[in-house]
């Protein structure tokens, strides 16, 4: 029987979707052993998928080893059990994300595959949180729908994050490589080489890889892209909601960064080198402190909303609007209402929506200057106004919350991955396709807010945490096993085409080349939406400009 929104295409006359036959699935063992670079690992097989979970991708980042480049793991005889999640990274407590307890010895890969034999496509995922927060492990993220249904071997980690992942300070230059700046991007590259060095164990092709991430993690899987070291490793892209990090928004300056050292440092009665020996608790504890005063009152002026990678020249050359575009296949990926996660109900910084003009103005300024520390009431009332015109016109809400949404999604998501996908239309030499993701959220949530993708992508929205903000029926089950279907599709053949997305070109700017997915049609390539309301960011010359 056809979904309502199927059938409502098919009144239109438009192509109906095209729900795909179930694969076939291996039968079910119980413990499944291969042979990594480490060492022997057991895996345990379920649902048609073999997981192995918590496998070492490199050492122990702990005592002397805190703040150097990741190490090979050390290697181990008998068979290593692979049955349970490794740690989490150590990580500060953020609103309404919560995670177990973490640790220092969270270097962990988890890997879902279809068969230990064969050479199936390889789908690497970062996972995001601001640069700050998150694991592979959390259940969004959980591989075997993508692996099964897509026929895909997933992999998950951890990385290092925060005070130990994103900053620099030549004090903490490892001797060995040199590098003194973004460990937890220098892990991200540890994970890609131990996953080709490992892919044919786990029945993956090592020369087929596709690094795909969301949120920080997507703006991760655009760097690596462009880093010499990993750019042979690999063949396809897709990037989800990132916010590509720039300061002062998104990343502190290299400057603010040694100042942030030094000044923890002399908090803690020591030296920046002797951050190494602080307990971690103590050191994660006076680094939030640093940021936790409004970004007028810090000791330094970068760093003001997140703080992702700093440019070093080596793992971070420069920002990625700087940079050529990526020389393979992409994907790119948004959410219809990216700024509802921020706006909504649950969301890591809550903050009253505004309720009229005047709240609206203040709410926008604080906006704003996450990006421009010197935005006044002028410019924020010039963004109103431009974003209510804009959806008179397109006949979308104008109150107060709805606008504020908008802004706030544009501003530090949806004007960049745009810009970007148009520039790469226009510089670059491989395809890229756009896909904007626009199922609504259940009440009281509202919009199809950022990360909105990860339950579908994963085929995660039947848990209940999820069920209860997206909806688990018939239609969300097509959404997803379309998603998946069209990502597989790529890592594949470097096209996202299905039987339910053959029409779909690569993006082109001026034509409908923008694929929607959980919109009134379903399925549908249009031009991309609400482009009126980007022009706004266009005409104040708001950075990064690709």
């Amino acid at each position: 029987m056809a979904s309502q929104p199927q059938a409502a295409r098919e009144r239109r006359g438009a192509p109906a979707v095209v729900p795909s036959p179930p694969r076939p699935r291996a039968a079910t063992g119980s413990r499944v052993v291969v042979r990594t670079t480490g060492g022997p690992v057991a895996g345990e097989r379920a649902a048609g998928v073999t997981a192995f979970r918590g496998v070492p991708y490199a050492r122990p980042p702990v005592g002397p080893l805190r703040f150097a480049s990741p190490r090979p793991p050390v290697p181990w005889s008998g068979v290593r059990e692979a049955v349970r999640f490794g740690p989490v990274s150590h990580q500060p407590a953020i609103p309404n994300r919560p995670v177990p307890p973490g640790s220092e010895d969270s270097l962990h890969a988890n890997v879902f595959t279809p068969a230990t034999t064969g050479s199936r496509p390889v789908l690497v995922y970062v996972h995001g949180g601001g640069w700050q927060a998150g694991a592979g492990s959390m259940p969004a993220y959980s591989g075997t729908r993508l692996a099964e249904r897509g026929d895909l071997v997933v992999v998950t980690f951890n990385y290092r994050l925060g005070v130990l992942g994103f900053g620099l300070h030549e004090e903490l230059t490892d001797p060995t490589t040199g590098h003194a700046a973004n460990w937890g991007l220098q892990d991200q590259v540890a994970l890609l080489r131990w996953v080709h060095d490992n892919a044919a164990a786990f029945g993956g092709d090592p020369g087929n890889i596709t690094v795909c991430g969301t949120s920080a993690g997507g703006a991760a899987a655009w760097q690596l892209s462009l880093l010499p070291a990993v750019r042979g490793l690999i063949r396809r892209l897709v990037c989800v909601s990132p916010s590509h990090v720039t300061a002062p928004g998104t990343a502190l300056t290299a400057e603010d960064s040694r100042t942030a050292y030094a000044t923890v440092a002399r908090r803690l009665g020591t030296t920046v080198a002797g951050l190494r020996e602080v307990p971690v608790a103590a050191l994660t504890d006076a680094w939030e402190a640093l940021f936790a005063p409004p970004p007028q009152d810090r000791v330094v002026a970068s760093g003001r909303w997140y703080r992702g990678p700093v440019v070093d020249g080596r793992t971070m050359p420069a920002p990625d609007h700087l940079l050529p575009t990526p020389d393979m296949p992409v994907l790119s990926v948004h959410t219809s209402t990216e700024g509802s996660f921020y706006t909504g109900p649950g969301s890591p910084y809550p903050q009253p929506c505004p309720r009229d003009d005047a709240a609206l103005v203040g709410a926008v300024r604080q906006v704003l200057r996450l990006a421009v520390p010197d935005a006044d009431d002028g410019l924020a009332r010039a963004c109103a106004a431009a974003y209510r015109a804009a959806a008179r016109d397109a006949g979308l809400p104008g109150d107060p919350r709805s606008l504020w949404t908008e802004i706030w999604g544009d501003a530090f998501f949806r004007h960049q991955i745009v810009r970007f996908a148009d520039r790469h239309a226009r510089r670059g030499s491989s395809p890229l396709y756009m896909m904007e993701f626009a199922h609504p959220a259940l009440p009281p949530h509202f919009g199809t807010p950022h990360e909105a993708t990860s339950p579908f992508l994963f085929g995660t929205h039947r848990l209940p945490q999820f069920a209860e903000v997206f909806g688990d029926g018939p239609v969300q089950r097509l959404l997803s096993d379309v998603f998946v279907d069209l990502v597989a599709a790529f890592a594949r053949t470097s096209v996202p085409h299905t039987p339910n997305t053959a029409d779909w070109p690569a993006y082109t700017p001026d034509e409908p080349s923008t694929l929607v997915l959980g919109g009134p049609g379903v399925v549908e390539v249009t031009r991309t939406p609400k482009l009126a309301q980007l022009g706004f960011w266009d005409t104040v010359g708001w950075s990064p400009a690709p």
